[in-house]
């Protein structure tokens, strides 16, 4: 019976007695007064005793959540539990009417039923109503666990290495809070496969690495290997003419590019065909593209004798050059005249080898660049989309608990280009799965497992294979990221440092696609902060009560 119900029957029974005129009435009041105040003080007592215990319990399922985290982590030893789950239980439990509280605590190492921290606490509230028959205290005990070991952890670190996180300490902060997650995380991997994680930095494209079993599920190579479109229809002036140790014929202005000194993909410029006679294109200053082949120069019959300037500053330097060329200059001044006799040659165009790929690709076909359909040999739609981009991102590392190679990984990475989150959130989503190129380690029956992607960007959507502005790009992100929130967990950060003009809005797709979190920072020293609160969320996931 309530309280309430009691107190109501109580003002009832006096009014009555108060309005009484016959004496029995007194008499069988007399009698009553004495259970009910028991039963008053009973309800009142138990109250109490209720209110303390619910307070115990509770403060102790937080301490043994926060020990199991701190043995899990490594911070405590088996010998400390006892110890640290007390402190932190006196420093949570703040209820006044239960006396002093026993408390103790086990810690059992990992079996197949996972590692606990079972504490058990007792303790008593001194009754203020019950003592008046008998019971001067009522006792109560609590017990709590802690679980952790059967579950699994696989993260996927998705990290935008664009051009602009080289702004405002944005790169070093983020490297230094990536890093820093690696080692926590870390060290709950206290079993061989507890926890996993990959790492995908991206800007327009990803780096799914130049490996042969990367290159199988590629596809685009005709675009990688095509002559140059500026050249292939409309070759420079006096074409026939160059070959070895001439000038380079092309001009960034005219053409988009210079003269590479190798038919390696990033090799130094140079303006002076070698001796080999190879003429390779460098970067297409239009779209930093490298281009994957070489003209290759062979000797032809004849010669081209050539006027090459007149005038008082004219000279042999001016003309194109050339092992076994010749060049006269006559008269002077205003007269002079300098001509060349030059080589003739033919040129073919020759690709490189599929081997010099750098590792990296666009979007996929439209819609599997928002599916995790797995790569299938003979259907392009499925395969990715190779270009030799010259501002290609650090290799994506695969599913890893090499923890030490991940941090130096992170500490590599470099900003350039331009901003494309679908790809980087696509990627990390497939180093999740088991599908080629990157096939994570098989799930083990034993075990659940929790998988999450952590996607950071400084920055709005600029440029992906189809689209130049950030509402298409958003558009085709947001429906990704609604797929992949079946299954995965998403946290997202967004790294907003401008000031006035130039600070970007809140990234709504960056938002949207959040799980459980979306944090938007303003100082890039705060992105230690914003990854040390997911870290925390990944642990304290890890162990449940």
């Amino acid at each position: 019976m309530s309280i309430r119900v009691i107190s109501t029957q109580a003002r009832d029974l006096l009014a009555r007695f108060g309005r009484a005129r016959n004496g029995n009435i007194a008499a069988m009041f007399a009698i009553a007064l004495v259970p009910i105040l028991s039963f008053i003080g009973v309800a009142v007592d138990y109250t109490r005793m209720n209110s303390a215990r619910s307070a115990m319990q509770g403060a102790m399922d937080s301490a043994v959540l926060m020990v199991a985290k701190d043995v899990a982590a490594g911070t405590v030893t088996s010998d400390q539990v006892t110890a640290k789950t007390t402190s932190y239980f006196k420093a949570l439990y703040t209820n006044t009417d239960a006396g002093s509280v026993t408390l103790s605590a086990t810690y059992n190492p990992t079996d197949t039923s996972g590692s606990t921290v079972t504490a058990t606490g007792s303790s008593s509230v001194t009754t203020q109503f019950m003592k008046i028959v008998g019971f001067p205290t009522i006792a109560f005990d609590t017990r709590s666990t802690a679980t952790w070991g059967t579950s699994r952890m696989r993260v996927a670190l998705v990290l935008d290495v664009t051009g602009s996180m080289d702004d405002d300490d944005k790169m070093s902060n983020m490297i230094t809070a990536a890093q820093d997650m690696v080692d926590t995380l870390g060290k709950l991997n206290k079993n061989d496969g507890d926890v996993y994680i990959s790492l995908v930095p991206f800007a327009k494209d990803v780096n799914v690495g130049a490996s042969s079993a990367a290159a199988s599920y590629a596809t685009g190579w005709a675009a990688w290997e095509a002559e140059p479109a500026s050249i292939k229809d409309t070759k420079p002036a006096d074409w026939i003419n160059y070959g070895p140790g001439a000038k380079c014929p092309f001009t960034s202005l005219a053409h988009g590019f210079v003269c590479a000194s190798t038919a390696v993909s990033g090799s130094a410029t140079t303006d002076t065909i070698p001796s080999g006679g190879i003429i390779c294109p460098g970067v297409d200053r239009t779209s930093a593209n490298y281009y994957n082949g070489c003209y290759s120069s062979t000797l032809a019959t004849g010669t081209t004798t050539r006027q090459i300037c007149t005038g008082k500053s004219c000279s042999c330097s001016d003309g194109i050059g050339g092992t076994g060329s010749t060049c006269a200059c006559t008269g002077s001044g205003k007269d002079k005249t300098c001509s060349e006799t030059l080589r003739k040659y033919t040129h073919a165009w020759v690709v490189n080898n599929r081997n010099t790929w750098n590792g990296c690709v666009l979007d996929r076909d439209q819609d599997n660049d928002i599916k995790n359909t797995a790569p299938l040999l003979g259907d392009n739609s499925t395969l990715f989309y190779v270009e030799q981009w010259s501002n290609c991102p650090n290799a994506i590392v695969p599913m890893s608990n090499s923890f030490a190679a991940l941090k130096t990984s992170i500490g590599k990475l470099v900003p350039a280009g331009n901003t494309n989150q679908s790809i980087g959130l696509f990627w990390g989503w497939q180093t999740l799965g088991t599908a080629a190129p990157f096939a994570a380690p098989t799930k083990d029956a034993r075990y659940t497992y929790k998988d999450y992607i952590v996607l950071l960007s400084d920055g709005q959507n600029t440029q992906n294979r189809w689209y130049n502005n950030a509402a298409d790009i958003d558009a085709r992100q947001a429906t990704l990221c609604e797929t992949i929130k079946k299954t995965v967990t998403i946290y997202t950060i967004q790294i907003n440092t401008g000031t006035g003009s130039k600070k970007d809005p809140e990234s709504a797709v960056l938002k949207g696609c959040a799980t459980e979190k979306f944090q938007q920072i303003t100082s890039a020293n705060k992105t230690a902060d914003a990854f040390k609160e997911i870290t925390t969320d990944l642990a304290r996931l890890r162990i449940s009560k």
